[in-house]
Order: C-alpha cells, then sequence, then structure tokens
C-alpha cells in the first residue's frame, strides 16, 4: 500500500525542525545542540518535536537526507563493472569528495569526534545496502527503506562502504588536505583492487556473472 501523503501542518513542521537543526549545526557541535534549541529555533512547541522525532540524533538522520542521497549516489560503493570492450570504469571518487568538501562544515558536525555515532552508523548501513542492490540487483525497488530489512549479509559490500566512508571521515578531521581528483586518483586503485579480490570484475554486462 502507498505511503499516506504528509498533511501540509506536519510538512511544515518538520521542515521548520530540519531547518532550525542545520542552522544550529552550522553555529555548534551536534553534541551542544538540545531539543530546546531546536524548538526554540523553529518556534514550535517541544510537543511538536517529540511528534515527529525521538531525539536529537533522529533529527539529523531526516535533517540530512538529501545530503546522505548525494552521497551514497555519489559513493563507489559498488565498483562499476568495466565497459563491455574491457576498459577500466570511470573513476567516481573526484565526485564524491567533492560533494564532501561542498559540505564540509556539515559533514564534519555529523561525522566528526562530537557528532552522532546513530547517524554514521545510518549512513553507512545505506551505503552498504546500495551496494549490495548495485551489485546483484533485487526485485524490491533499492530506494523502498523496506528493501533494507531483508537485504542479506554481505561482507564485500560492508568492507567497501566501509572503507569509503573510512575515508571520507579522515579527509574531514584532517581539514581536507589535497584535491578531490587528488584523493580520486589515490584511492581508486584501491577500491579496484577490492573489487578483484571479491570477483567484482567479473560482473561485466553480458558475462555470465552478471547475469
Amino acid at each position: 500500500m502507498p505511503a499516506r501523503p504528509m498533511d501540509p501542518r506536519t510538512r511544515r513542521s518538520r521542515s521548520a525542525l530540519e531547518t532550525a537543526l542545520l542552522e544550529l549545526i552550522a553555529e555548534r557541535d551536534l553534541s551542544q545542540i538540545s531539543v530546546s534549541d531546536i524548538t526554540k529555533r523553529a518556534g514550535v512547541n517541544r510537543s511538536t518535536f517529540y511528534e515527529h522525532y525521538t531525539d536529537v540524533h533522529d533529527l539529523a538522520a531526516a535533517a540530512c537526507t538529501t545530503v546522505f542521497d548525494e552521497l551514497v549516489a555519489a559513493s563507489p560503493a559498488a565498483v562499476p563493472p568495466a565497459t563491455p570492450d574491457g576498459d577500466p570504469p570511470d573513476n567516481p571518487l573526484p565526485d564524491l569528495f567533492a560533494h564532501v568538501a561542498e559540505h564540509a562544515p556539515l559533514y564534519r558536525a555529523l561525522l566528526g569526534d562530537d557528532g552522532s555515532a546513530r547517524v554514521i552508523n545510518h549512513l553507512l548501513q545505506r551505503m552498504t545496502v546500495t551496494a549490495r542492490i548495485r551489485r546483484s540487483p533485487a526485485p524490491e525497488d533499492p530506494a523502498d527503506p523496506a528493501a533494507a530489512a531483508g537485504t542479506p549479509h554481505d561482507p564485500a559490500a560492508a568492507f567497501v562502504a566501509g572503507a569509503v566512508l573510512g575515508s571520507v571521515v579522515d579527509w574531514l578531521r584532517h581539514d581536507c588536505p589535497g584535491t578531490p581528483q587528488e584523493m580520486g586518483a589515490a584511492l581508486w586503485p584501491l577500491l579496484i583492487g577490492i573489487a578483484a579480490a571479491a570477483g567484482w570484475e567479473t560482473e561485466r554486462p553480458g558475462s555470465p556473472a552478471a547475469g
């Protein structure tokens, strides 16, 4: 059954709370932001907050959904197959690091030492699920959160997702040294090597592994 559309009042309340959190994150660490800070900035009461979110970390994951979607989309969590001619796939890592650099203050706040372990786990899980679905497309819609619940354990996908996210966190921690292009060029051969070790490079269009 399709999800019921969100009523305008709920949509406005959620938007106000999410916007308030993103504004506050630009001013201070996530650990220093309280529910009262958010509701005061948003102009809503605490009961409205708890109608939609369990706590600040729950709101943080929701407020950053669009940015996280962009990160997951840019992430090479599933190394693309070679072309039909056997040429290596394009390197998506420069785009990934360019995206992180564009939103660096937000990612530092959420993924840094004073960030949210729950948000990190949320993002890592999404990247892992996306990797598995891209490698072995399932009948379920990858955008459907319910599909994640039935996703089987995939150590290779989890390993690559963790490596990518760990590289992003370390880059942010060191104030983003090197350009996105330099980071991509340095790390892409490592991911290609992981793909080869996991047998992913055999999953080419038209090959038995890909069929």
